[in-house]
């Protein structure tokens, strides 16, 4: 098969699918998986897929955000597994920012350092830190409806009077040409300065993020560390040459 028919067959595939394994490439096109990783490759750099894990997934628009509802029911076991290790980063003592987020709030259980300080701009997260009994301090600002994160000029000035130990940040893409994106400017510059303020910044992101960009630029990839829960190796090399990566095995 010629590479042009290989390229538009596993276009058709991936618009009837969404999402693509490898093997199913592979078997559709008679091709072998070195082939058909270089036909990936060649396509996400023409902006016409993008490699997760496995396989290969549609583009998503940039500025497609789902609410905090629909986030809830997505890679839950993923989401938890990242967040379990992440709180383990939280020491005896720290001032933390946790961002709004689903994968965020799955943390706060988990964490089980003595006298800690949280600042957020999650709304969700309130209920879970005060029945952990931990002082909190919640951004002012305005309160996005979407995701329940609060944003603005308002949300900007609180921050600033904050530094950090650490803070634990929630994105809609991870990058490893474009960095860190969120589909809302607002929110990425939330984002944006907490990792400026905190000392050791980590971003919380399950697969379906990896190797997705959206509207909106928080950070290069260097500015934090990446908790995640899995990667192909080919990948995995790819962003460790650009920052530290954590990989969560189940």
């Amino acid at each position: 098969m010629l590479t042009e028919e290989r390229h538009r067959l596993i276009l058709d595939l991936l618009a009837e699918k969404k999402v693509v394994k490898l093997q199913e490439l592979v078997e559709a096109t008679s091709s072998s998986e070195s082939t058909i990783r270089r036909d990936l490759s060649q396509l996400e750099k023409e902006k016409k897929l993008r490699r997760v894990h496995g396989g290969a997934a549609l583009l998503h628009q940039k500025r497609e955000e789902l609410s905090v509802l629909e986030k809830s029911t997505k890679n839950m076991e993923e989401k938890r597994l990242i967040a379990q290790y992440a709180a383990q980063f939280v020491q005896d003592g720290d001032c933390i920012y946790i961002d709004a987020g689903t994968t965020t709030l799955e943390m706060i259980p988990h964490i089980h350092a003595k006298d800690i300080v949280v600042v957020t701009n999650g709304i969700t997260h309130l209920e879970a830190l005060l029945e952990k009994d931990i002082p909190t301090y919640l951004l002012g600002g305005l309160i996005k409806k979407k995701t329940k994160a609060l944003i603005g000029r308002g949300a900007l000035h609180s921050l600033e009077h904050y530094s950090f130990d650490k803070c634990f940040i929630g994105v809609n893409g991870i990058h490893h040409d474009f960095g860190y994106t969120t589909p809302d400017p607002e929110e990425a510059m939330v984002k944006s300065l907490a990792l400026k303020l905190s000392r050791q910044a980590y971003v919380l992101a399950d697969h379906s993020k990896m190797n997705e960009s959206t509207f909106a630029k928080i950070a290069d990839l260097e500015a934090a560390t990446i908790i995640t829960d899995e990667l192909d190796d080919e990948l995995l090399a790819l962003y460790e040459a650009k920052t530290a990566i954590e990989v969560v095995k189940k």
